[in-house]
C-alpha cells in the first residue's frame, strides 16, 4: 500500500506540474498544444543603452513585431558610484493610443521606443535600472522586467549587470538595502510566522496526529523523530523557495501558493486529503504506525516517516499566510538568492520548533491524557477535518475551471477510495486498485466545457472588479478606494473577510466613509494583479490597500490578520481630507 500511494502522489504531482501554472496561452515559450507560441521576453523587446555625453543616456528598444510596451510602466532610477540617486529627466517619444484588457486607457509603442534620459549631474560611473512592462496582442501580457545597467560616463562605455551585483560596490547597508539589523528582524519575523501555521486549519490535524505519537515513543525516539520531522520541514520549505526564486528571476511573476493556482495541483491535493482521511478512518492502512500521517512515503521505518510528515505539513500549509510570513518572504525574494533561502529556512524552523520543543518538554508532555481508546477515537476525528479541507479544495478547482471539472474530480475522488478500498485484500483485486487510480488520475486530468469558471464575475452587491484604470478614475472622482486581494484558496482571506470584511458592521461602515470596496481576484493566474503585489513588495496575499481619494498619497497597507478597529481606523484615515495618516498598522 505505501508504494501504491507513493506512486499516486507521484503521478499526480507530475501532472499538476505539467498543467503549468496558468492558461496555456500565458507560457512566456508557447505549448505543445494549438495556443500560440510566445517569444522570449528577452527576445520580444531588445534593448540598447548607449551614452550619448556626460548627462545624456539613449534607451532604445526594437520591439518584435505584434508586441508592445506600456508607457506608464518605464521607469528609470540611477545611481552614482557612491550610491547616492541622481535626478534624471526622462524625454518620451509619441505613443500609440490603446484601450487594454489589463490596464484600460493607455499609451503603448509598437517595433521601437526611443528614450533620453539626461542627469542634472555630472556622474564619472553610475549604475542605472530600467523598469518596463510590455504585452502581446495575442494575449500574454508579461511581467514587469527590471534590467541593470553599469555606465561609465568618462570611456563612454555601457555594460549589462545582473541584480545583485548592481547595488553599488561603495553604498553603505541601510535598513533599506537589507543590513544585518534588517536581516535579523525579517528572520525574526518569519520564525514566528513560521510558529503560527501551526495553528492553520491545514495543519494542525498533521500535527496533532504527530503529538500523539509521542505518548507511545521512548525519549530516545521521539528526540529523533521530532530532529527528522525538523528536517523534512526545512528542507521542503528551502526547496520551494529554490523554485520559487528560480520561476521569479526567470521572469515568471509568481509568490507564496502559486501553485494553487493550477486547477491540476489543487485536485492531486484534494485527492491527497481524501487518501489521508480514509486512513484515519480505518478504511485504508498507509503505514504501521496510525500515528503518522507522513509514513505512508516512507519506504520503511520510523524516522523516514517522520521526515515524510515534515514535508506533508509543508504541502498543506501551502494555502496558508500567518501573520509576519508576508512582509518576510516580500523581503527574501528582493534578496540575493543566499538570504531567500535563509528567510524560508527560518520560516521552516518556526514551523517546527513547537513539535521539537514538546518533544523535549517534560512539562508539556504531561498535560497529556495516559494513552488508551481515546487515540483512536481522536484520530478517527481528525479525518473530517482533511474531508472538509478536501471539499473545500475540490470547490476551488470549480471555481477555477467550472462545474464540469469539479464533477469529474469529485468523481475521480469516489474512484480513488474505491481502488484504495480494493487494495487492502490483495490477490487479484489489487489490478482492479490500479486500475482505479489511473482512472482517478484521468477524471482529475479532464478538463470540461466551462473553463473559465464563474467567480471573477460573482461580486457580493457593493464590490467592484479591481483594475488600475478603475482605482484611477475612482480616485480621480474623489472616492477613496479599499482594494482587497484575495483568493478562493487562500485561507486566510476567507477568515478576514467572513470575521471582518463581509459583516454588515463593515459594510455599512465601508458605504459611509464613501470607500469603494475592489475584489483583485488572484484564484486564477493574473498577470495585471501579479504586478500590484510586486509594487508593494508582496509575494502572497492577502494584501490590503486602503487608497486616499488624494491622488498623490499613497495607500495605506493593512495587515494581513485584520480586526474590525484596524479596519475602521484606515476608514477614517483616507475619508479625512486632511494629510495626516495613522500610524503604521
Amino acid at each position: 500500500m505505501r508504494a501504491l500511494l507513493a506512486s499516486l502522489l507521484l503521478l499526480l504531482s507530475a501532472y499538476s506540474y505539467a498543467q503549468g501554472f496558468g492558461e496555456p496561452n500565458r507560457a512566456p515559450f508557447g505549448t505543445a498544444g494549438s495556443g500560440p507560441r510566445f517569444l522570449p521576453v528577452e527576445d520580444a523587446y531588445q534593448l540598447e543603452v548607449e551614452i550619448l555625453d556626460a548627462q545624456q543616456v539613449r534607451l532604445y528598444w526594437q520591439i518584435a513585431d505584434n508586441y508592445y510596451l506600456y508607457q506608464h510602466r518605464f521607469a528609470f532610477t540611477l545611481h552614482d558610484s557612491a550610491g547616492q540617486t541622481e535626478k534624471v529627466e526622462v524625454e518620451l517619444p509619441p505613443a500609440l493610443a490603446r484601450n487594454d484588457e489589463y490596464f484600460g486607457a493607455v499609451k503603448v509603442y509598437y517595433n521601437s521606443a526611443d528614450i533620453l534620459l539626461y542627469t542634472q549631474g555630472r556622474p564619472r560611473r553610475a549604475t542605472l535600472s530600467v523598469s518596463s512592462q510590455g504585452c502581446a496582442d495575442a494575449g500574454l501580457c508579461y511581467p514587469p522586467q527590471k534590467q541593470f545597467f553599469e555606465l561609465d560616463f568618462a570611456a563612454g562605455t555601457v555594460r549589462s549587470v545582473t541584480p545583485p551585483a548592481a547595488q553599488p560596490v561603495n553604498q553603505q547597508p541601510t535598513d533599506d538595502t537589507g543590513g544585518i539589523g534588517v536581516l535579523l528582524y525579517m528572520l525574526a519575523l518569519a520564525f514566528v510566522g513560521g510558529c503560527i501555521l501551526n495553528l492553520m486549519p491545514c495543519v494542525f490535524p498533521i500535527l496533532s496526529l504527530k503529538v500523539l505519537s509521542f505518548a507511545r515513543s521512548t525519549e530516545h525516539d521521539r528526540h529523533l523523530q521530532s530532529w527528522m520531522y525538523t528536517a523534512g520541514v526545512i528542507a521542503s520549505f528551502v526547496l520551494v523557495a529554490a523554485v520559487l526564486i528560480t520561476l521569479q528571476q526567470a521572469g515568471s511573476a509568481i509568490g507564496w501558493g502559486f501553485q494553487l493556482q493550477s486547477p491540476g495541483f489543487v485536485i492531486a491535493l484534494a485527492y491527497l486529503f481524501v487518501a489521508m482521511g480514509l486512513s484515519l478512518s480505518g478504511l485504508v492502512q498507509l503505514g504501521g504506525n496510525v500515528m503518522n500521517a507522513g509514513s505512508g512515503l516512507a519506504a520503511q521505518g520510523g524516522l523516514s516517516g517522520s521526515f515524510f510528515t515534515g514535508v506533508l505539513a509543508v504541502v498543506v500549509a501551502s494555502p496558508c499566510t500567518a501573520p509576519f510570513m508576508g512582509t518576510a518572504l516580500g523581503f527574501a525574494i528582493t534578496r540575493p538568492p543566499q538570504i531567500g533561502l535563509l528567510v524560508f529556512a527560518a520560516l521552516g524552523a518556526g514551523m517546527a520548533a513547537p513539535l521539537l520543543l514538546f518533544s523535549y518538554s517534560g512539562a508539556a508532555r504531561k498535560l497529556m491524557p495516559r494513552p488508551g481508546p481515546w487515540m483512536e477515537t481522536l484520530k478517527q476525528l481528525l479525518a473530517f477535518p482533511l474531508y472538509g479541507t478536501a471539499i473545500w479544495l475540490l470547490w476551488v478547482a470549480g471555481r477555477q475551471t467550472g462545474v464540469n471539472t469539479m464533477t469529474a474530480a469529485l468523481s475521480g475522488a469516489l474512484v480513488l477510495a474505491m481502488g484504495l478500498w480494493l487494495w487492502r485484500y490483495g490477490g487479484w483485486r489489487r489490478g482492479l486498485a490500479v486500475a482505479c487510480m489511473l482512472a482517478t488520475i484521468n477524471l482529475g486530468a479532464w478538463r470540461g466545457l466551462d473553463e473559465n469558471g464563474s467567480h471573477t464575475a460573482q461580486l457580493a452587491a457593493g464590490k467592484v472588479a479591481w483594475s488600475e484604470q478603475q482605482v484611477a478614475q475612482l480616485r480621480g472622482a474623489g472616492n477613496p478606494v479599499f482594494v482587497d486581494v484575495t483568493a478562493d484558496w487562500c485561507i486566510t482571506c476567507i477568515a478576514n473577510e467572513t470575521a471582518v470584511l463581509n459583516t454588515d458592521e463593515m459594510t455599512a461602515a465601508f458605504a459611509a466613509h464613501g470607500v469603494v470596496y475592489m475584489i483583485a481576484d488572484w484564484t486564477s493566474y493574473n498577470p495585471a494583479i501579479a504586478a500590484l503585489l510586486e509594487r508593494h513588495g508582496r509575494t502572497g496575499i492577502p494584501l490590503y490597500l486602503m487608497y486616499p481619494a488624494d491622488s498623490s498619497r499613497e495607500p495605506l497597507i493593512l495587515p494581513q490578520i485584520l480586526t474590525k478597529n484596524t479596519v475602521l481606523d484606515a476608514l477614517r484615515s483616507v475619508s479625512d481630507k486632511s494629510p495626516e495618516v495613522v500610524g503604521a498598522f
